[in-house]
C-alpha cells in the first residue's frame, strides 16, 4: 500500500512538471516563430532600404533616360507631385507606409516595392514603376500587396497597448502607438536628422536612413501564465545611393 502510494505522488510529480514543461515549450516556440517572422521582415525592409536610389539618371548614356528607367529618388511620395512633400505632410512616406524605389534585378528594370501596416498586419507589395502615376495608387489593385508580417502592434488599439505596457512597461511611451518607420534626412554639413525636426531639408528625396521598429504579439497567450507575450524588433536602414 505504502509503495502504491508513493508511486502514485511521484507519478503525480513527473506528470505536473511534464505538463509544465510542456507549456513552456509552446511557449518559447511562438515567442522564437514570432522573432523569427519579424527578423525576417525587419532585415527585408533594412535591406530594401540600403538598395533604394539605384541606378541613377547619370549612369546612363543618354541625355534624358525614361523616368522609369532610373530611380528618380530613393522614396516615393504621394500624393504625386513635381516637388517632394515633406514628412508628416506625405501620405506617404508615413509612420506606417513607406514606398521605395529601386533596381528589380530579377527583370532589370525599375520597381516600387510597398511596405504598410493594416490593423495589426504589415503588408509588401512591388510593381513596375509607372511614368506619371502616384505610386500608393500603383497598389491598389487587389493581388499587389501580401502579407509579409502578422501580429504586429504597433499601432493596435488602445485596450491592447494598454494591457502590452502593462506587462512590457515603456513598449508604448505616453501609451501612444510606435511608427515602424522613423524617418533620419540628409541636413548640411551635419549627420542626418530626425526629418521632421530637420526644416526645409525634410523632403521625401531627402531621407537617408529609416529606423524601423517592428512590435510583435505571439498568436497565443503564455501557456503557464496567461499573459502577453511581445517581442520587439529594432533595425535601421541606410541609403547609400544619392538623391536625384
Amino acid at each position: 500500500m505504502l509503495s502504491l502510494s508513493l508511486f502514485v505522488i511521484i507519478s503525480g510529480a513527473a506528470l505536473s512538471l511534464l505538463s509544465q514543461t510542456q507549456k513552456r515549450f509552446q511557449t518559447e516556440g511562438q515567442v522564437l516563430s514570432s522573432f523569427q517572422e519579424g527578423r525576417l521582415a525587419l532585415d527585408m525592409i533594412v535591406r530594401d532600404v540600403n538598395d533604394a536610389g539605384y541606378p541613377a539618371a547619370n549612369q546612363f548614356g543618354v541625355a534624358a533616360p525614361l523616368p522609369t528607367s532610373y530611380a528618380v529618388t530613393p522614396v516615393a511620395w504621394s500624393p504625386v507631385s513635381v516637388n517632394p512633400c515633406g514628412v508628416g505632410a506625405c501620405t506617404s512616406p508615413g509612420n506606417f507606409d513607406l514606398i521605395l524605389e529601386e533596381l528589380n534585378n530579377s527583370t532589370n528594370t525599375i520597381q516600387w516595392i510597398h511596405y504598410q501596416l493594416v490593423g495589426t498586419t504589415l503588408w509588401r507589395g512591388a510593381v513596375d514603376k509607372g511614368n506619371g502615376t502616384d505610386p500608393l495608387a500603383a497598389f491598389a489593385a487587389a493581388g499587389v500587396m501580401f502579407p509579409y508580417a502578422t501580429n504586429v502592434m504597433n499601432n493596435t488599439s488602445a485596450a491592447q497597448i494598454t494591457a502590452i505596457n502593462a506587462a512590457y512597461p515603456g513598449t508604448f511611451p505616453g501609451g501612444a502607438p510606435v511608427p515602424i518607420f522613423t524617418y533620419y534626412c540628409d541636413v548640411p554639413n551635419q549627420t542626418p536628422a530626425l526629418c521632421t525636426g530637420a526644416g526645409a531639408n525634410n523632403l521625401a528625396n531627402n531621407i537617408r536612413e529609416v529606423e524601423v521598429t517592428l512590435i510583435v504579439l505571439t498568436q497565443q497567450a503564455d501557456m503557464q501564465t496567461r499573459g502577453l507575450r511581445v517581442v520587439t524588433l529594432n533595425g535601421r536602414g541606410h541609403r547609400v545611393n544619392p538623391k536625384q
